[in-house]
């Protein structure tokens, strides 16, 4: 028999229900899990370090799969990643000057996009194929972004702001980690921080108490004030709150703002006025259904006031980060697994905050693209 639960004015409805109470099938309430990522933004699609000179690297936005190269002028190009001769990966091509050259008949391609010799080109062929995709590409914080949108819009978009990135006051830990979920668990996980009963094993009892938050059209912002109940704490959690290095030992205030469609922690001592950390997060979907997303985070840390003490604590820093983050890893791979089974949303949220930042996400994403079609240029996944 259908299961009854209470509906969002109070009435019993038929069947499994989602979040604020509706039918799963509503309509109204589309499931985010089905909402793919808006691409008319900058999204890092690699480490600069990476992307060595004169060698080729693969990578992908959405399904859309890209071959970023480093020329002899020292910049990086981003091209589709197809030969448009015989679709073979460009990313197994030569690079030649500023040239990327497919490995299988040598049709050369210039940054953007065009073919500019093949070899054997028939004599009163005046025009060759057209060539492929070239991506807008910038190299900022260490990262490589491209624009996969539209590329109109490519020179009005803006980079996310990162003074701290720069700032002789901090260093930056920059963190590449691929994730088989959905981008939107990323954002509900960082946002809702009564999940810290998880990291209890590196934490101890945390006591996150929600002071606020704003939601708008494409962005919410929520603080929080952290108060350490008791239990064994990781070391290098201690060491990045400063409270080892002169930061003293008080509750802690984190302000986590998502604006679409990055995300940034900050954490600020109550007695202080700078944020003692500030971490910036990009969850780039790689695959076509977007259920797998390559996340990209630059954690910029203060130096405290005694020379030389965060090298030294530098290594237990990044142990205890990587120990959160592997049990965030786990939890919403989980919650994708769940969905792939049961093929839609069945949770059941309370949590405002949350449902807002569901909200926000839908209204700007954007359908998923059938799975027939490779790009959104009209390039057919079949031929």
């Amino acid at each position: 028999m259908p299961e009854t639960q209470p509906a969002a004015d109070g009435t019993v409805v038929a069947g499994r229900t989602g979040e604020l109470g509706l039918p799963r099938d509503e309509p109204s309430v589309p499931d985010l899990r089905r909402i793919g990522i808006d691409p008319d933004f900058w999204y890092p699609v690699a480490l600069s370090g990476d992307v060595k000179a004169n060698k080729t690297r693969a990578t992908a936005f959405a399904g859309e799969r890209i071959v970023l190269y480093r020329g002899a002028s020292g910049s990086v190009q981003a091209l589709e990643d197809r030969c448009a001769h015989r679709q073979v990966p460009l990313s197994k091509g030569v690079v030649e000057g500023d040239t990327l050259r497919c490995c299988y008949h040598a049709w050369a391609y210039r940054g953007n996009g065009r073919i500019s010799q093949i070899p054997y080109l028939p004599k009163g062929v005046d025009r060759p194929p057209r060539g492929v995709r070239a991506y807008p590409v910038r190299e900022e914080y260490g990262l490589v972004f491209v624009f996969p949108g539209d590329p109109g819009k490519a020179e009005t978009t803006p980079l996310p702001a990162l003074p701290l990135y720069a700032s002789r006051a901090h260093r930056t830990m920059t963190f590449s980690r691929i994730v088989r979920c959905h981008y939107s668990f990323m954002h509900e996980n960082l946002l809702d921080m009564n999940h810290q009963f998880l990291h209890r094993g590196i934490l101890g009892t945390i006591q996150p108490e929600l002071l606020g938050y704003d939601a708008g059209p494409n962005s919410v912002e929520a603080r929080y004030l952290f108060s350490h109940a008791g239990g064994k704490k990781d070391r290098g959690a201690g060491l990045l709150a400063a409270e080892k290095m002169g930061g003293g030992d008080s509750p802690d205030a984190v302000t986590i703002r998502t604006e679409y469609p990055y995300q940034v922690l900050q954490l600020v001592r109550e007695e202080g006025e700078a944020p003692t950390f500030s971490l910036w997060a990009a969850y780039v979907p790689a695959d076509a259904e977007q259920r797998t997303c390559h996340v990209y985070g630059l954690l910029m840390i203060r130096k405290p006031p005694v020379p030389g003490a965060l090298g030294l604590a530098w290594p237990f820093i990044r142990r205890f980060t990587e120990r959160v983050f592997a049990e965030d890893r786990m939890v919403v791979e989980a919650e994708q697994r769940a969905w792939d089974e049961q093929g839609e949303d069945w949770n059941n949220e309370v949590f405002p905050l949350i449902l807002d930042v569901r909200k926000m996400l839908r209204a700007n994403g954007v359908p998923l693209a059938p799975q027939s079609v490779l790009c959104r240029f009209g390039t057919a996944a079949t031929h």
